[in-house]
């Protein structure tokens, strides 16, 4: 994260991927669904950006959109009102030919899906689709191919890896699928990784060898990394920079080690609250965030999150409830960003005397 000036739109930033003021809405019967409303972001190559939030907030539709898998529904029509400037690498992708963006796709940047057994084909061999994988942004032939996928299914982990890339993906156990589906996103060494819930439905200790396979394989290519969870645990452990979502919005961003020690968001304290811990006893039960997330389609007026925090009313004259608060740098920092109506000096004391304590 930084707090350099945002460049004009249409210019190219410095930093290797910009997401400007990004919309992702969803036209429904019921209404419009603003899954990401005005979502603006910088993240440089060898850093690791963490997105987390609770389901619905906007994470993995933000993911999808910087793939560009959003533009297109069936039949050619656009399924998704998009709008917005993502900038990688100089190049500006929302204004790009879809062509161009395809062949992006992969090699300069690549995501691990959700759940790998229904991304990956089940009628294709582990082995086959990393093979296509490679030779879709490569001219060689399928015994070169299938040597970097072995070597590749070698390097993150599977045993026999020659043998298991002739298996079929409901042959791989949840962990050694989400190791395939690794593998297949790094088979190009793209300089983008998004990892979506890369941990989601894996016992702990997987967990834990996922989580350091993602951070070696980083180290040793270099490349920037978007890691999109609820999971603050799984941040803790890989982010050097945060953004919080709620309600398709950033609420707070910044660096990860100022986001975890000073909170400015009531939010994200409510996120930290309801986080188990295990470096210190537990004298109290978790305490959860009150209330449903927003709907998308008909949002509260004011801060999005105003209905569930216990600190509404702290700002005088009901503003909160009136007027959205805009991202604005908390005095003092570097980088660190928070959207809320309560001046510095308010969240400071309640973060000091009410919340702190109870972590």
């Amino acid at each position: 994260m930084t707090t350099a000036p945002v460049p004009a739109p249409g210019h190219p930033p410095d930093a290797f991927l910009e997401v400007r003021d990004l919309r992702i809405h969803f036209p429904t019967d019921d209404g419009l669904v603003r899954s990401v409303d005005g979502l603006s972001f910088r993240l440089e190559k060898g850093r690791t950006l963490g997105i987390v939030g609770e389901s619905g907030s906007g994470k993995s539709v933000t993911s999808l959109g910087i793939m560009g898998l959003h533009t297109v529904g069936q039949y050619g029509r656009r399924r998704a009102r998009i709008s917005g400037e993502i900038w990688l690498d100089g190049k500006e992708l929302m204004s790009a030919d879809p062509d161009e963006v395809r062949r992006l796709r992969g090699r300069e940047m690549a995501m691990i899906f959700q759940d790998p057994l229904s991304a990956m084909h089940p009628y294709f061999t582990v082995g086959a689709q990393i093979v296509e994988a490679y030779r879709v942004h490569h001219d060689v032939d399928k015994k070169t191919a299938r040597k970097r996928a072995v070597e590749l299914l070698d390097r993150v982990g599977i045993p026999q890896p020659d043998q298991r890339a002739d298996d079929y993906p409901h042959q791989f156990s949840g962990g050694m699928r989400q190791r395939a589906m690794i593998a297949m996103a790094l088979v190009n060494n793209p300089e983008l990784l998004i990892a979506d819930e890369p941990t989601t439905a894996l016992d702990v200790t997987v967990q834990a060898q996922i989580l350091d396979l993602i951070r070696d394989l980083q180290q040793e290519f270099g490349s920037a990394v978007i890691i999109i969870t609820h999971d603050l645990g799984v941040v803790a452990e890989l982010a050097d920079d945060i953004l919080v979502m709620y309600g398709g919005r950033c609420v707070e961003r910044g660096p990860a080690e100022q986001v975890f020690h000073r909170p400015q968001h009531p939010y994200t304290w409510g996120l930290l609250g309801s986080m188990p811990r295990i470096d210190r006893e537990q004298t109290e039960r978790l305490i959860p965030v009150k209330g449903s997330p927003p709907s998308l389609i008909d949002m509260p007026p004011g801060c999005a999150f105003s209905p569930r925090c216990p600190y509404a009313d702290v700002p005088a004259g009901g503003i909160t409830r009136t007027e959205r608060p805009e991202l604005a740098l908390v005095p003092g920092t570097d980088g660190h960003h928070s959207a809320c109506h309560m001046t510095h000096e308010e969240r400071a004391r309640i973060w000091t005397e009410e919340i702190a304590p109870k972590l």
